[in-house]
């Protein structure tokens, strides 16, 4: 009886971690917790109104993913992208999915292509519900399970590692403008001329996707972030304020 209620302890402790990840995910994306502030696990646990030691093994988490860093005794910083770094990721993203958009036109099966397309259309109802996260994510699973499609293991790493350094940050204006719908649409474009065996055109839709991402980049991060309502997590609630 002891063992099943530790291992519900710990259940409960990792959901709880992964809540907190969630959460921090999306303050990031909200322009919430800016590039190059530092937080602490305990000033951010105390705005949650949990303990320490969840928030810190969640910003433990985002540290694997690129997303913060940690600064001896101080807490994590939010990992800064210059303009330089997201131009030359771009490039290198364009250099390896605009060919390979191309061959797997030419290689895939309209089956394979087809199931791709749920994702797609999530992509696109993401965008209209203003659910950033669930925008970033269903993105993320279209593109490298397009590029999974070439059968190179070893490209799909890449790409997901240049996506994790080029992430989004504040995308919360442009979401409320409308313009990541333009963007998402793209990706249903994209899919109807690979079915149709156009690779030329796709190539093209693709490198016209890239340049467009690079765009909302750009804005993303010159706009001014306006103060919002706190961020709350059941009855937690997590502040914007570096500790």
């Amino acid at each position: 009886m002891g063992d099943l209620k530790q291992r519900n302890l710990i259940t409960a402790q990792e959901r709880l971690r992964d809540q907190v990840a969630h959460a921090l995910r999306a303050a990031l994306v909200a322009g919430e917790l800016r590039p190059g502030s530092v937080y602490s696990a305990p000033g951010l646990a105390v705005d949650f109104g949990i303990s320490a030691t969840p928030v810190r093994e969640a910003m433990l988490d985002l540290a694997r993913e690129g997303l913060v860093e940690p600064v001896r005794n101080k807490g994590f910083r939010v990992t800064e992208v210059s303009e330089r770094d997201l131009d030359q990721y771009t490039e290198l993203r364009a250099l390896i999915e605009v060919p390979t958009v191309g061959n797997v036109t030419r290689s895939a099966t309209t089956e394979q292509l087809e199931a791709l397309r749920p994702i797609a259309e999530e992509i696109v109802t993401q965008a209209r519900e203003h659910n950033l996260i669930g925008y970033l994510d269903a993105d993320r699973r279209f593109h490298l399970g397009l590029l999974a499609l070439a059968g190179n293991d070893r490209l799909v790493e890449t790409v997901g590692e240049l996506r994790k350094r080029s992430r989004l940050y504040g995308l919360t204006r442009l979401d409320e403008r409308g313009q990541l719908i333009s963007s998402a649409e793209e990706h249903l474009e994209l899919l109807d001329l690979m079915v149709a065996g156009d690779h030329a055109a796709a190539e093209a839709c693709m490198a016209r996707h890239l340049s467009h991402v690079r765009s909302l980049w750009a804005q993303a991060r010159d706009e001014p972030v306006e103060p919002r309502p706190k961020r709350t997590l059941g009855t937690a609630v997590i502040g914007r304020q570096a500790r």
